[in-house]
């Protein structure tokens, strides 16, 4: 039972156990709300019906014990089908955390950041409610209404019957409705989905949509998906509305049918008055759990889209390796090297090259040629195809990403910035660095100049993704968190691209005082920014179409002296 709840909710074995156990309690509880109705057709058959009132004692202290008895199943029920599902609905949202750590980086550049916070918020907020709310209920009325329907077959099956003949039909008719729900509620999910990446969408670009007169598109596209997503709401909830209320409907003629088949057994002399009255009395019961059962299969079915999201994101293939990384040095070697986003489709062809400890490589290329593909290969980014990369003659497909990249300084062209203070977000870059080893990394990178003019110095909060500052100072504390890191191998993906020719100058400075004994590798828009480098890769089409120094390929008046003639034109 465990392993089902565990792969059919995607559930840990821990929060499976502890979803069995609320099971268990919900049921009981059911039961013990039963009991009642047994001691009060007991009290009338021994009390009423024979005047025996000698005993009235004895009834008073199991009504007692019954209430007790009830308290206790209650608060049993309430600590396991709640308290511990939201433990286990934390633990949920941290082991998609941890999951996400364990993905290649690459994964994030494919989805949007809307779609991951709602799967980790609001997807697990939303099981978190069913489960504690819904799915134990289920379950227990289930077990109730088998446990009930036991003993009236026992007691009198002809009764039974006439209580009970009417469920199935009522399951079947709102099992006919499964497939339409399931559909709508997918549509509800994806629609929500959308509605969610256009308002992400919109906020991430609204200068864009300014600047370009683009508001009355946005607001009519983002209208137009508000008012297809209450299309389909109206619709899943008149559908689901009609099947559920249809059961509900034929539900409530158990009850006429208990009394007129019941009346004719009485009559007929076959059961007496108490048994008459008491299978209406449990008729009644039996039914309250099966409506209950009825409303959580709707529910459910909107559960189901999260479930097989959460299973979705479980089943995605991690990155692991080894936890110890001894290179003998940092030289970056790639061997025979193909790599594709898409089958079938190669975006790096059979590639090898070095990028030796204590020289600059420079990737350089038309756009699209694959050279920001390969620097984020070097990185394990993405796993290759086939062929090998090595560090220091270490195959990195063997050693887990998050060990290799403590050797990696990475500066990217889209800088990633906290809502923090300058400070802090260069501190990212070491962990535990003194305010003095932070200072000092700015002071390499240049971003003196314009963190004195801000209010509070190193100390200001400069908003999120640093939308106080200009591109070229955010690129400039991207740099100074390289810096501060000071790792043997440096990624640089056109790190000088928004900043001016003076600035640029003092940088290159830096970088080339921080680059001794390191393994860089650059990728380069601009010539001048790879005049003093030590080899250069030209990529095109994902293939290397020359290599060699600046100067060899300049002579050889091929693709990179044209690359430079056109620039310097």
């Amino acid at each position: 039972m465990i392993n089902y709840l565990k792969n059919r909710y995607a559930l840990t074995k821990e929060g499976a156990t502890q979803l069995l156990k609320g099971i268990i309690s919900h049921s009981l509880l059911n039961i013990s709300l039963v009991l009642p109705i047994g001691l009060s057709m007991y009290f009338i058959q021994n009390v009423l019906m024979k005047n025996d009132a000698g005993n009235m004692k004895k009834y008073i202290l199991i009504s007692i014990a019954m209430f007790i008895v009830t308290y206790i199943f209650a608060y049993i029920d309430y600590y396991q089908t709640f308290t511990t599902i939201y433990t286990e609905s934390a633990k949920r949202r941290i082991s998609l955390a941890e999951k996400l750590k364990l993905l290649p980086l690459s994964f994030f550049d494919r989805k949007d950041v809307s779609d991951l916070s709602a799967t980790i918020m609001s997807d697990t907020n939303e099981m978190e409610q069913l489960f504690s709310h819904a799915v134990p209920q289920m379950y227990a009325a289930i077990i109730n209404f088998i446990i009930l329907s036991i003993i009236l077959l026992i007691y009198n099956w002809k009764m039974a019957l006439s209580a009970i003949w009417i469920i199935p039909v009522a399951f079947l008719i709102f099992r006919l409705s499964k497939n339409m729900q399931q559909r709508l509620s997918k549509e509800i999910y994806l629609d929500r989905r959308n509605i969610a990446e256009k308002v992400q969408s919109g906020l991430d670009n609204i200068q864009e949509i300014y600047s370009y007169n683009m508001q009355n598109e946005y607001t009519k596209d983002l209208n137009k998906s508000l008012d297809d997503y209450e299309k389909t709401l109206v619709r899943s909830e008149a559908i689901l509305g009609a099947f559920v209320n249809l059961s509900h409907g034929l539900l409530k003629l158990g009850i006429p049918s208990v009394t007129l088949y019941g009346a004719h057994q009485f009559i007929s002399g076959n059961i007496d008055i108490l048994t008459y009255i008491g299978f209406i009395i449990l008729a009644v019961r039996i039914y309250d759990p099966i409506m209950e059962i009825i409303n959580n299969f709707a529910a459910l079915n909107f559960l189901d889209v999260r479930i097989d999201r959460m299973k979705e994101m479980d089943a995605l293939p991690v990155q692991e390796g080894s936890k110890e990384f001894e290179p003998n040095g940092y030289d970056i070697v790639f061997e025979n090297v193909s790599f594709s986003y898409k089958e079938n489709l190669e975006t790096i062809k059979n590639i090898s090259f070095s990028a030796n400890q204590g020289e600059v490589t420079a990737l350089v290329g038309p756009s699209g040629g694959g050279k920001t593909t390969v620097t984020k290969l070097a990185g394990r980014f993405w796993d290759i195809n086939s062929g090998k990369i090595t560090v220091g003659g270490v195959d990195i497909s063997k050693i887990d990403p998050e060990e290799l990249l403590k050797s990696y300084s990475i500066v990217f062209q889209e800088v990633a910035l906290f809502n923090s203070t300058v400070m802090e977000n260069i501190r990212l870059g070491k962990k535990g660095a003194t305010d003095e080893e932070v200072l000092q990394a700015a002071k390499i990178a240049n971003c003196d100049e314009f963190v004195k003019k801000l209010p509070n110095g190193y100390e200001t909060d400069i908003g999120e993704n640093g939308e106080k500052l200009s591109g070229g100072e955010r690129q400039r504390i991207s740099i100074a968190r390289a810096i501060l890191k000071d790792a043997p191998i440096i990624l640089l993906d056109e790190a000088t691209a928004s900043i001016d020719v003076e600035n640029e100058s003092k940088i290159q400075e830096a970088l080339s005082n921080l680059i001794k004994d390191k393994t860089v590798l650059i990728i380069a828009h601009r010539m001048r920014t790879i005049a003093g480098v030590d080899k250069v890769i030209v990529l095109d089409n994902g293939e290397i179409v020359e290599s060699g120094s600046p100067k060899e390929l300049k002579e050889r008046g091929q693709i990179f002296a044209s690359m430079l003639k056109r620039q310097s034109q």
